[in-house]
């Protein structure tokens, strides 16, 4: 039996003005008496989460489509109108390689230019950080990339921006959901553009974004000297190949090799299961040829060219994918290392990372007196702390766990064509001093300590899913355990209620950051579990980090090895 309110929000859709197809879509699902999807599709609205707008492409108030997208962007231009009334307005849009991108890119800058906003629209796909940079760069008060990041080819999404380049945050996200809320009807969206205001752009902003980007390399006489570093380049049928193989060449590398039978974009993602270079099948072709060519150094982007992961060659000579947390410790390590030997650290410079993110990445930014911040997990949030400390204190690096990087400031959303730039900078200049990723990496654990991290995540789909997370989040609140695979409990850290607990003195304090449905545990041997629903799937995610000590770097596998163990035993003990 169907709830009421889902039946009243099917009867909405069916006797609205929506098109045919979208009627008769829903019709033959209450025809064939799929009442399970038809829930799904309708129990709730589209929400914005860490990534903004995300999810499933078809029918319903709950799906990816021309109306959720529609009704999206008739609350941002209502909330634009309100906020800035006496303004001209103008907004950028871009889209990635997957399928329906396009479309719903036109319906967003046909629904903007209805509203008298002078639409930046990208000719054709291009990266998420590109779309950051276009903001800025052309004084937009906002900005959407149509895209669902590294989620499979059935997902589509709506990331929205404001006027530094950075997704939007408190209080214009909730804002602009409110917005939305306040749309009764269909009939409100005013889906009739205004052709005159909308402007094509594209290779003109490509230039700029490559010539500010080059500008900020550390090490051009490294490069010079190792610009035959064999690199491999995947995009992973995603909008990478627009700019990164561009930007390598600028930085002055001149052996790069793509994955042509990954090269082509392609909404379908026809070599993956998921284009997300966080999982090992995504990277099997690019890492396949490396081998191939005996590469230095491989490289791959996700669909919407905001995340990257790679590939370097272990103590083994085997190559061996790093996680977030490897190749953000190591472009941080890069970063202070490089400004320190050319004497640019001037005692204002301030690096950041995500609570879920390894403690590595603190201990390197300590031993370089640069100070480090902690933000809630999600880009905007470091955005939002380069935006604070603007005028005050310069903005280094920055990244989290999720393969997200951002060097220097000059857009204000995780950007892995630039990411990728300086990953090959940084392996040509530990190359020239004799090492290679990995061997920086093994001589970080030696100085800082041998730090490993693993996620899990599970999947919970539908409002039955979403229910069982809610569940569980409460579980861990209501009745937290005394150990953790015989590791006392010593700190427990909730967001949702900004709170930091010492189990041993029974003291709290406030934790200074925004609310959020993130729980922390702390043992007594430096073990740190975060558990925390995703904004932009429907999982909840546990994130599990570990410390040990390696004094040698014979030992690496089996501290590794004793490390895996204890971090099983840590899920083990959760029953993950």
């Amino acid at each position: 039996m169907i709830d009421p309110t889902v039946k009243d929000k099917i009867d909405q859709w069916l006797t609205g003005n929506y098109d045919h197809e979208v009627k008769a879509e829903i019709q033959q699902l209450i025809d064939t008496k799929q009442e399970e999807a038809l829930v799904d599709a309708f129990y709730k609205d589209l929400e914005f989460g860490t990534g903004g707008l995300r999810g499933i492409m078809g029918v319903g108030s709950n799906r990816i489509n021309k109306y959720t997208i529609g009704a999206a962007t008739q609350g941002i231009a209502n909330y634009l109108k309100k906020t800035f009334p006496n303004k001209p307005l103008s907004a950028a849009i871009a889209h990635d390689s997957r399928n329906n991108s396009d479309v719903f890119a036109k319906v967003t800058a046909e629904v903007l230019s209805a509203n008298g906003i002078k639409v930046y629209l990208f000719e054709a796909l291009r990266a998420t950080p590109e779309l950051s940079y276009a903001i800025r760069t052309l004084g937009c008060d906002t900005g959407v990339v149509l895209t669902a990041s590294h989620n499979p080819k059935e997902y589509n999404g709506y990331k929205a921006y404001w006027n530094d380049g950075a997704q939007v945050i408190a209080p214009h996200d909730k804002n602009i959901i409110e917005e939305v809320n306040a749309i009764q009807s269909v009939d409100d969206i005013l889906f009739e553009g205004n052709k005159e205001l909308i402007e094509l752009i594209g290779e003109d902003i490509d230039t700029q974004y490559i010539e500010e980007v080059t500008n900020l390399s550390l090490s051009k006489e490294i490069i010079q000297k190792q610009k035959d570093l064999k690199i491999v380049f995947s995009p992973i049928h995603g909008t990478g190949i627009t700019l990164v193989p561009q930007l390598l060449s600028s930085f002055g590398f001149e052996n790069v090799t793509i994955v042509e039978e990954q090269a082509t974009p392609d909404g379908n993602f026809p070599t993956v299961v998921y284009p997300n270079p966080e999982e090992k099948e995504a990277m099997t072709l690019a890492v396949a040829k490396a081998k191939e060519i005996d590469a230095d150094l491989v490289m791959a982007t996700d669909p919407d060219a905001d995340r990257v992961g790679i590939a370097v060659k272990n103590h083994k000579g085997d190559f061996q994918l790093l996680n977030g947390n490897q190749t953000g410790a190591l472009l941080v390590h890069y970063i202070l290392s490089a400004y320190k030997e050319q004497g640019l650290l001037k005692g204002n410079e301030f690096a950041v990372k995500t609570i879920v993110t390894t403690e590595l990445i603190t201990d390197i930014c300590a031993n370089n007196e640069v100070e480090m911040f902690d933000v809630l997990t999600g880009f905007k949030f470091i955005a939002g702390l380069i935006r604070d400390n603007e005028g005050k204190k310069k903005y280094l690096v920055g990244g989290e766990e999720s393969y997200g990087y951002l060097i220097s400031d000059l857009v204000r959303d995780k950007d892995a064509l630039a990411s990728c730039a300086f990953i090959a900078e940084m392996a040509a200049y530990f190359k020239e001093k004799g090492d290679s990723l990995f061997d920086t990496l093994i001589k970080l654990y030696q100085t800082h300590g041998f730090y490993k991290e693993a996620l899990v995540s599970l999947k919970r789909e539908g409002k039955k899913g979403q229910d069982e997370i809610k569940q569980m989040m409460a579980d861990f609140r209501a009745n937290p355990p005394k150990e953790i695979a015989g590791e006392k409990l010593v700190t427990i850290k909730d967001y949702q209620s900004s709170q930091e607990k010492n189990l041993s003195t029974g003291q709290s304090k406030t934790i200074d950051l925004p609310s959020s449905n993130v729980i922390q545990f702390f043992t007594e041997k430096g073990s740190k579990i975060s558990m925390r629903p995703s904004g932009t799937e429907p999982k909840i995610k546990f994130y599990v980090g570990v410390k040990g000590i390696l004094n040698d770097n014979k030992d690496f596998d089996s501290e590794e090895l004793t490390l895996n163990k204890k971090i099983d035993a840590l899920m083990n003990s959760l029953g993950l």
